[in-house]
């Protein structure tokens, strides 16, 4: 595990940093034709660098780019172990600059560095090493015919990848599209929240040096209208991926029905709830998991527990443990180590939770709340993405999962229990993507990751099935008759 430095060295850091100023296409760093954008630090306002920003113009450029370099086949058609190679370089030259980026993600984002440190680094290259690995063990497949016939089924890369970020896990997301999409042998093109976009620019020039060819991977900062809009609407962009709010997620599938009928993969917000069953051992552990699951990142996760469904027999108990809990969750400076808790993205965000919240604070820092809510009451039902747990009492264990139902979002739950049964069929009741049984999780990068209803279409993250969405499904039909006897047709 990596060892933290100290606040003080990580201020130092923090003032020796260079960061990356203009959009990565074709290879290098070259202005965009877009406003001057300046992207600030969450935590103190200050500015951290004017980013020259993209515009129609400049996508227009990258998908010709893009589209090139996947015709010409350097990357698409390079031997897998070739590609495997390219990206298990990425991977090292990240960690050799793993200090510099996390705390270029901590000043951009707001997230604390121990995070960035012990979680987001450490992750974005085992996500991109693990695709690696896997893009020459994925095998083809043959399907049953006849004597008189071969059939084979293949994966093709889809083409040229718009890839769309969230700006709560800059880098984490950035490795869950880049990896699969690499390794499939796609060209990429980026475009990192407007708030975050400085990693995601470095890592593109990392990509480069380690040797992904000009026009395979490619970085647009810039805001929705001048970016994403025109790749979700662009006739030579195959496929989006996009991770974010459900209302964005909406727009892109509008933007493909009125263009090219592009690929369009979606994992989108979540209200997702912790149930408590009146069996329910170990309290100290549940409370352990629901407040790391709760504010975690400061609750800006779409996969947070923002809803603790407990029985009525469990609830006193539990609350005065995730009180107790919840002492250990520091509040400040995102570079000092011992903070758990650091800013919100920005002060529109701050303005926005805090209007669920009994409180005059100002400033970039919301400490950690819980409160108890009806399941009609705004709290339950709306995305906060803050650090707000609200808990609904239920009286039965039946009841606690149709609750935990009652949401137009299913991205991810927990349920503990100490029955094996009725933690099983409560896990299979309820409709998420993902329900860890005993524990918050969202599984491993093993396992796929995405949500019913309106948290996620069209596909899946993590896993081999991240590679599917990355690729189209061809059958090759063989004849292997011979001409001189027919073709048997009666």
């Amino acid at each position: 595990m990596t060892d933290l430095l100290t606040h003080a060295e990580y201020l130092a850091i923090a003032e020796s940093l260079d960061p990356p100023r203009s959009p990565f296409v074709d290879g290098k760093y070259q202005p965009g034709h877009g406003a001057m954008m300046a992207t600030t630090n969450p935590a103190t306002g200050v500015e951290i660098a004017q980013v020259s920003t993209a515009n129609a113009e400049d996508v227009d450029f990258a998908v010709i780019k893009a589209r090139e370099a996947f015709d010409q086949g350097h990357w698409a058609k390079l031997d897998p172990d070739a590609r495997k190679d390219v990206l298990i370089r990425l991977c090292k030259l990240i960690t050799r600059n793993r200090r510099e980026l996390a705390v270029m993600e901590s000043i951009d984002s707001g997230k604390p560095i121990r995070d960035c440190e012990l979680i987001d680094i450490p992750e974005t290259i085992h996500c991109i090493k693990w695709h690696a690995e896997a893009v020459d063990k994925i095998y083809d497949q043959t399907a049953p015919t006849g004597d008189g016939a071969l059939a084979m089924i293949v994966r093709e890369p889809v083409g040229v990848v718009a890839a769309v970020l969230p700006w709560n896990f800059p880098l984490m997301m950035l490795a869950w599209k880049i990896g699969p999409a690499l390794a499939a042998g796609c060209s990429v093109i980026v475009k990192p929240a407007e708030q975050t976009s400085l990693t995601a620019l470095r890592i593109a020039e990392l990509a480069h040096e380690a040797g992904v060819p000009r026009g395979v991977l490619q970085v647009l900062p810039g805001d929705g209208p001048s970016v994403g809009e025109p790749l979700g609407r662009h006739m030579d962009v195959d496929m989006v991926s996009f991770t974010g709010s459900t209302d964005t997620g909406r727009r892109f599938l509008r933007y493909a029905a009125d263009s090219n009928l592009k690929k369009v993969v979606l994992e989108c917000g979540g209200k997702n709830p912790a149930v408590v069953f009146d069996d329910a051992e170990n309290l100290d552990h549940v409370a352990e998991h629901v407040v790391n699951a709760a504010f975690w990142n400061a609750g800006q996760n779409c996969s947070a527990t923002s809803r603790l469904i407990v029985h009525s027999s469990r609830k006193a108990a539990l609350l005065s443990k995730i009180g107790a809990r919840m002492r250990d969750w520091k509040v400040g400076d995102p570079l000092d180590p011992a903070n758990f808790i650091g800013a919100l993205i920005d002060a529109g965000h701050c303005a926005k939770v805090r209007g669920y919240l009994d409180t005059k604070d100002d400033g970039p820092f919301v400490a950690p709340v819980v409160v108890e809510v009806s399941a009609d009451d705004a709290r339950a039902r709306d995305e906060i993405f803050g650090p707000v747990l609200s808990v609904i009492e239920v009286a039965s264990n039946d009841e606690a999962v149709q609750v935990a139902n009652d949401t137009s979002y299913g991205l991810a739950a927990s349920v503990f229990s100490a029955g094996g049964r009725s933690a099983i069929r409560a896990a299979r009741d309820i409709r998420a993507g993902t329900v860890s049984v005993n524990c918050y999780g969202e599984g491993n990068i093993a396992t796929p990751f995405g949500g019913y209803k309106q948290s996620g279409f069209g596909g899946r993250d993590n896993g081999i099935h991240a590679h599917d969405q990355y690729t189209e499904i061809k059958t090759i039909w063989i004849d292997l008759t011979d001409p001189a006897e027919g073709d048997n047709i009666a």
